[in-house]
């Protein structure tokens, strides 16, 4: 956690954000545009199978939206398909945590499932990092992904650059 993030965490203004979180359903995605997902390893079981998410997910890429996620946050595309029933990840280049870093952080034997794996299952192109643990972003037009919490700021700054082009 850098400086920044315990800043966020001290700052009254910024937790009371967290009270007053919406949820999916309720989010117009016209007023979208970027959705980021962010990590953690509980949106392994939140984020896969949330209608709510994955209707936002859909309206927003298909309105020509960025859809960025960092982490395990990409849980959230795995299962989104979209009006065509494709899956939005098929045949995308992308990245998220790593199968090799669930082993190395001594997780893997509590994950519900190998992300990694099942995104290659449901045809993702699946890249990381030469080195685990090492900021990796990856851009496939306007769906970026970052691997680990290491990638949030390059992640975050990608899509802050491609916004600045589709605005």
């Amino acid at each position: 956690m850098d400086g920044s993030a315990k800043a966020w965490l001290r700052d009254p203004r910024q937790m009371a954000r967290l009270e007053t979180t919406q949820r999916p359903e309720d989010i117009d995605p016209l007023d979208c545009d970027v959705l980021f997902f962010t990590g953690g390893h509980g949106v392994m079981w939140d984020f896969p199978d949330s209608p709510g998410l994955q209707t936002l997910t859909r309206a927003v890429w298909e309105r020509g939206g960025i859809v960025a996620a960092v982490c395990h946050g990409y849980c959230a595309l795995l299962n989104t398909r979209l009006t065509t029933g494709r899956l939005l990840v098929m045949d995308r280049m992308l990245t998220g945590f790593s199968w090799a870093e669930e082993v190395l952080a001594g997780v893997a034997g509590r994950m519900p499932y190998n992300a990694e794996a099942e995104m290659r299952r449901r045809g993702a192109v699946y890249l990381k990092g030469l080195l685990p643990f090492g900021p990796y972003v990856v851009a496939d037009g306007l769906l970026v992904t970052g691997q680990n919490p290491g990638s949030a700021k390059a992640t975050a700054r990608k899509v802050t650059a491609l916004l600045d082009k589709v605005a």
